[in-house]
C-alpha cells in the first residue's frame, strides 16, 4: 500500500469528481483512476460508487476516508521525527498560503516579520484553501495563512490549532465599467446579476455563502477556486465578483474594475495565521513567538 493512494482518496472525497481530483494531485485522470483502483484492490472491497447523480463513497470508503487523514499525518510526522533523531532535521520553515494572499499580502508581511536569512530555507506553498488545510493537517507545513471571518468555520480540527490575526482585508463586489465608467451591474439590482462565484475548494466561498448566501443564489454563470481567475473574468465584463481589496486595488485605481455594491455589500475579513498546537521545530516555534 502506498501513502499516495490514501492522499488520492482524500482528494477524491473532497472534490467528488475524478477529473478535478486528478488535477489537484497533478496527475492524469487515467493514472489517478488506476491508483484509486489499486487502493480498492489492497483493501479488498470497492470504495467508490459512480452513479448518474454523482460520485460517492461506499460504506467501506467512508471508513477508510475517516482514518486516512490521521494516518497520512502520522506517517509524515514519523518521517520528520526520524530525521530529527538522526540529526538531519533542517531549519526550514514551511508556510501554506491561499493563492490571493501568496502574491498580495505575503511578500510584504514576511519581509516585515523576519530576516529571511534567520529562518533557514523558507518554503511557500500556494494553493486553494481546501488544499492548504489538507497540507497543514498532513503536517507538511508549519503554518497556514488565509482569509477568515468570525463565525465561519474552517476545515481544521477544532482545538488542534492555534491562530492569530496578522492583517485585515475586505471582499468587495466589483465588475467592469460600461462606456460611461459606471458599473455594468449594481447590487442589489432589479435584474439578475451574472455572478462569478468561487467553487467549494475556496475559503472565500465559505465566507460569501455565510454572509451573502441569498445573493449568491441569484445567477451564477461561472465558478472557479481562484480569486485571480474571477478577477480576469470580471475585467473582461463576464460578470460580478467579490474579490479581496488587496487583489484589486490597482484595478480600481485604473478604472479597469469598479465597485458594484458600495459599503453595504462589502465584507470585512481577517488575515489569520494558523499552526498546530503540538510542538513544532525550533524555527517554527521561534517564528510564532516573534509574532
Amino acid at each position: 500500500m502506498e501513502l499516495t493512494w490514501l492522499e488520492d482518496l482524500l482528494a477524491l472525497a473532497e472534490r467528488r469528481n475524478f477529473s478535478r481530483a486528478a488535477m489537484a494531485r497533478n496527475v492524469t485522470q487515467p493514472a489517478f483512476s488506476r491508483r484509486i483502483q489499486a487502493l480498492e484492490q489492497w483493501v479488498g472491497v470497492p470504495l467508490v460508487v459512480r452513479a448518474p447523480q454523482g460520485l460517492s463513497l461506499t460504506a467501506a470508503g467512508e471508513v477508510v476516508h475517516a482514518q486516512a487523514a490521521g494516518l497520512t499525518r502520522d506517517l509524515h510526522q514519523m518521517r520528520r521525527d526520524a530525521l530529527k533523531a538522526a540529526g538531519r532535521e533542517g531549519t526550514a520553515l514551511a508556510i501554506a498560503a491561499t493563492h490571493a494572499l501568496s502574491f498580495t499580502f505575503f511578500p510584504g508581511w514576511i519581509r516585515s516579520m523576519a530576516d529571511l536569512g534567520s529562518l533557514g530555507t523558507l518554503s511557500l506553498m500556494s494553493d486553494t484553501m481546501a488544499a492548504c488545510e489538507r497540507i497543514l493537517l498532513a503536517g507538511d507545513a508549519d503554518f497556514l495563512l488565509c482569509h477568515t471571518r468570525p463565525g465561519v468555520p474552517t476545515g481544521l480540527t477544532p482545538g488542534a490549532f492555534d491562530s492569530r490575526v496578522v492583517g485585515t482585508d475586505r471582499l468587495v463586489p466589483v465588475c467592469a465599467p460600461d462606456a460611461t465608467g459606471t458599473p455594468r451591474w449594481t447590487l442589489p439590482g432589479e435584474a439578475a446579476v451574472p455572478l462569478l462565484a468561487y467553487s467549494e475548494a475556496s475559503g472565500l466561498a465559505r465566507i460569501l455563502t455565510a454572509t451573502h448566501g441569498d445573493l449568491l443564489a441569484l445567477a451564477p454563470v461561472f465558478a472557479a477556486p481562484l480569486a485571480a481567475t474571477l478577477q480576469t473574468m470580471a475585467r473582461q465584463g463576464q460578470g460580478l465578483a467579490w474579490l479581496p481589496a488587496s487583489l484589486v486595488v490597482d484595478d480600481l485605481a485604473a478604472g479597469r474594475l469598479v465597485d458594484a455594491g458600495a459599503d453595504a455589500f462589502a465584507i470585512e475579513v481577517e488575515i489569520r495565521l494558523f499552526r498546530p498546537t503540538r510542538h513544532r521545530s525550533a524555527t517554527a516555534e521561534a517564528f510564532w513567538a516573534a509574532l
